[in-house]
């Protein structure tokens, strides 16, 4: 069952951010949730299977400078790796598009890592219907 996160979740939410290279604490989580929560252009599902969170999304609605067309933007998107195969991933992306059409968004944008081992990742979001079209950068500050 696919149901918006709540800081409860945060467990969960923890061990499912490890899988996708990402550790961190229950209680890191927990205050990240707690500041999520309180912006209401963030949204995050997660997929719960036996009172579990098997999968999460987590999305920010946002406006450019580019275009008058808002989108949102995936931030985080993870099933967890015992469970990759079932559909739960594409339930969650087609939530995300259901919040996004919500939004009045009209694109549904996502980043993943430029590099080999996700390379299996870029295949499923082209099933899915994202085409790639750019190359980011970072600079820790």
């Amino acid at each position: 069952m696919i149901r918006a996160a709540e800081k409860k979740d945060a467990a969960d939410l923890s061990r499912l951010m490890k899988t996708l290279g990402y550790p961190s604490k229950e209680e890191e989580m927990y205050k990240r949730m707690h500041t999520i929560l309180q912006h209401d252009d963030y949204m995050t599902y997660v997929f719960e299977e036996e009172k579990e969170c098997v999968g999460m999304i987590g999305m920010t609605y946002s406006v450019a400078y580019h275009t008058d067309d808002p989108h949102v933007r995936v931030i985080a998107f993870v099933v967890d790796e015992s469970k990759q195969g079932e559909g739960i991933g594409r339930a969650l992306m087609e939530q995300a598009e259901t919040w996004a059409k919500f939004r009045n968004a009209k694109t549904l944008m996502l980043n993943s890592g430029n590099r080999s081992e996700r390379e299996d990742t870029h295949e499923i979001y082209k099933h899915y219907g994202f085409t790639g079209s750019a190359i980011g950068f970072y600079k820790k500050i």
